[in-house]
This record gives structure tokens, C-alpha cells and sequence, in this order.
């Protein structure tokens, strides 16, 4: 059975099969969209089918709407091609529990899938109509961090924002280029209102969307491209808004234990690629049960019903109180500590930690002993739930294919918000820093990490970050088998307001993160008995 259209209407295959399908007409809903289009997503990964397409399949199911999503990629365009088009844009979905079982389903609620490239006339035409239809409610994204950016490493613009902006909306490649030319087209059409929804796992992810998106309308304003009005059109938060979210859902890459299942069901054609771009996808696509959306309640043109669909609104404020829970105590520091105490200990799957008893201790006093007397609790949800929910059900799942070297990537950009915000907190609440022992402990090993080499004596490639190779050449002449060979190449790091939010050296922890990392310097079997030493 190949996954497509024309075969979803067999349901004496899927249902015997344990596969749920659409309790919908797909047809019937792909085209009422097509007509009157209300939602338009940008970027076609995995967070996006597993997560957001699944969040519109639930109200299509339940009769809480009638129309789909239009989804388009600005960067990798042999998703649509390769993925989306040949299976008429069907999802097969697997929701991994945390009892090595799955949950399959097939989800239906995506109308059109096209390639916002200017390359592509009939798609970037199409596109144009859609945001020039007075029906759109919002757009939304998942590009990740980086896809907002229009700046280089030096602080300029970057080669392909400058081509946009001098090029005009017509030549736009540089995906807040394109969006920004869309933009234009509903103002031109009758400067109607809409949502721009950044649903990316960054925070005030919606100022870093609207940031862009003015400059270069403002770039394109100067040149003449456009009217000034289109300007005041993009600032007028009654016209068009840039509302902050908080997502929360891990999506990996497609699992080898899937693929299996799904093929002993009798599925085919379902093999992963590996697109030149180096995305590695395939027609099903597997995600943690655990998620959530917390998303500021501004949407000028109306929007779906989400909220039936457990999506939670809310202020703006709430919205950067759920984040600062998840990203300074109840989830990203245990990922992070976890991360290089793993690679570090020779671990390829974050589940296999949590069998670790020292691993286990540190993230447990991380979140519960160390974290939660400064949490931010938003209200919505509650900080000992959403924790509970993390470290007994989230980090053990055996069938989340998850690893501490993905995890560990980008830990320089990481850890002022993971554990600097702790320390923060923790001085402006006039408590004790010397009773951080997680905190110092994670920091201390990433140090150790940055090194290469496990606590066996091999060799390990670094994950990639930006600061890697200055932060090694700081490390220079540190040895991970000889304690003297620490001669205070720290004090520079940690000393750094960027990387930690404050000079640390400023503070008792410096000394004790010294004091950590000295004794993971005394060769093989230090890591662990770092560990065994302050956590039991």
C-alpha cells in the first residue's frame, strides 16, 4: 500500500492495520480551501506535520473547521517535491509512547503545498493570490531560528538580504524578503488584516519575525519599491501582528524502528531521503506525545479554533512566563546537562541516560532541588506538572530516537538562558549560591566536553556551535588526563557577560566551576567519579 490520495480511501487496508485515518472529505475540505483560504504555513519539516498540521487534522475530525492549511518552503525545496507532492500531501503520523508502542495515524488537513521560490512563477503567483484573499486569518512559521535572520557574523546584512532589498519585492529570495513581498500583495489587494505567527523555538520568537520583515519594507520604501503606507500598514498591530509563542514538542528524525513497523504493515515507498540540503526526511514522520503551544491571543482577521485542539491563548506576559519556566528550569538545562554528560560517558540516546544513575541524579536536582525555588510559574500551567511530566515520562521514553549530540549543538548560545538566568535569579532572591551543585556541575562539564575526548580517552567531534573554535583555543594547552595543565584558561570564559549573562567570576560559582573542572582533568574514569562524588 502506497500512501496517497487515491488509496486513503481504502479503509479495509488501514483500519485492519491500526492506522486511523481522516474522518473527513479530504477532497471536499482541500478545496473549499483552495478557494477561501484561511491559514498558510512556512516551512514544511517535522515540527510542523507532526505538531501543527496534526493540531488543524484534530478540529477537521471533530467538525470544529471545514478548511485546511496551505503549507510552502522557502529553503529546501525537495521536501514539497520529493515528500509532500508525491503523497498528495498526506502525513503519516507516529506518536512514539513512552511504553515502546506507537499510535499511528494518517493526517489530511494540508490543501496545497507549494515552493515559495521565485523560480517557480506559477507557485510564487499562487502564493500572491492566497495572501491577497481578504479570507487569510495568518500565517505561521517553522524555519527555525536562523531563517529570520538577515544579518551576517559581522553584523551587516547579508549578501542574499542586500540582493532582496535592492532588487525590490519581485526579486525576493531570502525568506522574510518573500514574506515581506506577500505582505505587499494584501496590501496592494486592500491592506487586509492577518496574524504572522512565529511558532519557532526561540524567544520573542514574534519580534524576531517582525524585525526583518519592517527592515527590508522600510529598505524597499527608500528605493521606491513600495509606498510608505505599506510601512504604516506593517506597524499597525490592528492590520497586521506579530504575536509571541512558546512551542514545546521533540520531533526527531524519521526513527529505522518506525520505517520497520510501517513496512511489516504493508506500507511502501516510505523510505527516508537525504535532500542536498542535507534534510533528512521521509513520508511518515515520529514525534514524543508530550507538547505544547502557548500562543498570545492577537489575531486581527479572526483565526481557527485551537484552542479546541489544546492549543493554549494568551497574554503576551503569559507567554514569556511559560517560555522562561521551560527554557531556565523544567526542560532545557536537564537537556543541556544531559547532553554533555552524555557524549562525555559514551551514551548515543538521551532514554539510555535516564538509566544512568548519576545522569539521573543530576538532572532530578537540577530541575527539582536547584530549579524550582526560582521557577517562573506562568499560571497556565504548572511548573511541578510540566516537570513531573519530563523527567518521568518525556527523557525515558526507550522509543524517542533522541541524542545527546544533537541536544549538545549550539551550547554556547545556550547556556546564559539554561543556567546564567538560574544564577540571576538566584543572587537577586538573596539566596545562597553555594548551594548550587547542578548548576556548577553542568558547566563545569561542558568545559570538559569542549575538550573531545570521553572518560574512556577517545575522541569525539565536537557538535557544531558557533563559538567552538574560540572557545577551544581559550582551552588551549588543557589536558583532559593532567590536573596542572589547568592554569586558569577559564577565567576568560567565564568571565564573559555574553555567554552567561553576567561575569561569573564575580561569584562564588567561578571557583567552584574551577574546582569541578580540575578534577574531571585526572584522565580515564574522572567524569564519573566527578559525578559519584558531589551527587551522592
Amino acid at each position: 500500500m502506497i500512501l496517497n490520495a487515491e488509496n486513503l480511501k481504502n479503509k479495509q487496508f488501514w483500519g485492519p492495520a491500526g492506522i486511523s485515518i481522516p474522518r473527513y472529505d479530504f477532497a471536499a475540505m482541500a478545496d473549499r480551501t483552495r478557494k477561501s483560504p484561511i491559514w498558510v504555513h512556512f516551512g514544511a519539516g517535522n515540527i510542523f506535520r507532526a505538531f501543527i498540521a496534526a493540531l488543524q487534522n484534530s478540529l477537521l475530525n471533530e467538525g470544529h473547521a471545514d478548511k485546511g492549511i496551505i503549507v510552502t518552503e522557502t529553503f529546501d525545496y525537495e521536501i514539497i517535491d520529493k515528500i509532500y507532492a508525491p503523497h498528495n500531501n498526506l502525513i503519516l503520523n507516529a506518536t512514539l509512547n513512552s511504553d515502546s508502542t506507537a499510535d499511528l495515524e494518517i493526517l489530511a488537513p494540508l490543501a496545497e503545498s507549494l515552493n515559495a521560490d521565485m523560480n517557480e512563477p506559477e507557485a510564487i503567483a499562487r502564493l500572491s493570490e492566497i495572501f491577497a484573499a481578504e479570507s487569510l486569518q495568518m500565517a505561521s512559521f517553522t524555519i527555525t531560528e536562523k531563517g529570520y535572520s538577515i544579518l551576517n557574523a559581522g553584523g551587516g546584512l547579508s549578501g542574499l538580504a542586500k540582493s532582496d532589498i535592492d532588487g525590490g519585492p519581485n526579486k525576493a529570495r531570502h525568506a522574510m524578503g518573500i514574506v515581506a513581498a506577500m505582505l505587499y500583495k494584501r496590501f496592494l489587494a486592500g491592506a487586509y488584516p492577518m496574524a504572522l505567527v512565529s511558532m519557532d523555538n526561540c524567544s520573542h520568537n514574534g519580534d524576531k519575525l517582525k524585525a526583518p520583515i519592517i527592515e527590508i519594507a522600510k529598505h524597499w520604501a527608500g528605493h521606491g519599491f513600495v509606498e510608505k503606507d505599506f510601512i504604516s500598514y506593517l506597524e499597525d498591530s490592528s492590520k497586521i501582528s506579530f504575536p509571541w509563542s512558546m512551542i514545546d514538542k521533540i520531533t526527531p528524525r524519521p526513527a529505522k524502528a518506525v520505517e520497520d513497523m510501517l513496512a511489516a504493515k504493508g506500507i511502501s515507498n516510505i523510505s527516508p531521503i537525504i535532500t542536498e540540503k542535507g534534510t533528512y526526511t521521509a513520508a511518515y514522520v515520529n514525534a514524543e506525545r508530550p507538547q505544547y503551544l502557548v500562543v498570545e491571543d492577537s489575531f486581527p482577521n479572526g483565526r481557527p479554533a485551537l484552542e479546541k485542539s489544546g492549543v493554549y491563548f494568551t497574554t503576551r506576559e503569559t507567554v514569556d512566563k511559560v517560555e522562561r519556566m521551560k527554557v531556565t528550569t523544567c526542560l532545557n538545562p536537564l537537556h543541556t546537562a544531559m547532553s554533555v554528560y552524555g557524549c562525555l560517558l559514551g551514551y548515543n540516546l538521551i532514554c539510555d541516560e535516564m538509566e544512568d544513575k548519576e545522569i539521573r541524579e543530576l538532572v532530578y536536582r537540577l530541575g527539582y532541588i536547584e530549579g524550582l525555588p526560582v521557577v517562573t510559574n506562568p499560571g497556565s500551567i504548572e511548573p511541578i506538572k510540566f516537570l513531573d511530566e519530563v523527567f518521568n515520562e518525556r527523557l525515558p521514553n526507550p522509543f524517542m530516537p533522541d541524542s545527546p549530540w544533537r541536544i549538545a549543538v549550539d551550547t554556547s548560545q545556550k547556556v546564559g538562558i539554561r543556567f546564567g538566568e538560574t544564577i540571576k535569579s538566584y543572587i537577586e532572591m538573596g539566596l545562597n549560591l553555594e548551594g548550587l551543585v547542578s548548576v556548577p556541575l553542568a558547566i563545569a562539564g561542558w568545559f570538559r566536553y569542549l575538550l573531545g575526548v570521553d572518560d574512556f580517552g577517545g575522541g569525539f567531534a565536537v557538535s557544531n556551535d558557533p563559538m567552538k573554535e574560540e572557545l577551544q583555543a581559550l582551552l588551549k594547552g588543557v589536558a583532559w588526563d593532567d590536573k596542572n595543565s589547568y592554569q586558569g584558561q577559564l577565567r576568560k570564559i567565564l568571565s564573559n557577560p555574553i555567554i552567561f549573562g553576567l561575569d561569573l567570576t564575580q561569584t562564588i560559582l567561578a571557583n567552584k566551576v574551577e574546582a569541578m573542572f580540575t578534577e574531571l582533568l585526572n584522565g580515564a574514569g574522572s567524569v564519573r567519579a566527578v559525578l559519584q562524588k558531589y551527587l551522592t
